[in-house]
């Protein structure tokens, strides 16, 4: 399985990486390296060498069913009322690289590799926790839906298999 991103390694320079939003920045250099440590996320990097261009973060995670749109929930069985997710927990680009269409391509890679992971360990959905209205603007456009009264974002699996089963990506 080809990703364009590879695992955080003591080697990549996470001390210079800025994105401009400092929630990121912060996590990138203080918490990623924890984290991964304690196996609550993993830490994937897009590189040059070791600089960073970006990052994201996956992890397990659950949505209430009850968060779901009817037309999804009509289509589960009735007996789950937690349903099994991944999270792609952060998304950053480096400050030197935005605008030039590596976060769509960092997206396509953690969406590609929760897919896959999904074909192993059940995962209806990618679930994402938009840290502000950009970041909405931006999931928004490659078809996350909102749920209500959460402030988290969803793209079921079976949106993600489309993508990855007919060798769009």
């Amino acid at each position: 399985m080809n990703y364009i991103s590879v695992a955080l390694h003591p080697s990549h320079k996470k001390e210079n990486f800025t994105c401009g939003k400092q929630l990121l920045d912060t996590y990138l250099h203080k918490q990623a390296k924890q984290d991964v440590k304690r196996r609550l996320s993993a830490c994937f990097i897009l590189a040059d060498g070791n600089e960073i261009k970006g990052y994201y973060t996956l992890s397990t995670a659950s949505v209430e069913r009850r968060l779901l749109p009817e037309e999804i929930i009509k289509k589960l069985p009735p007996a789950y009322n937690d349903l099994p997710a991944i999270l792609l927990g952060r998304l950053a680009v480096s400050k030197n690289y935005q605008g030039q269409g590596l976060g769509e391509m960092i997206l396509m890679d953690a969406l590609k590799r929760s897919y896959f992971t999904s074909l192993q360990v059940g995962s209806m959905a990618v679930i994402v926790d938009p840290l502000d209205a950009e970041a909405i603007r931006f999931y928004k456009k490659y078809d996350f839906i909102l749920l209500p009264d959460s402030g988290k974002m969803f793209l079921p699996m079976a949106t993600i298999a489309q993508l990855f089963s007919h060798g769009s990506y």
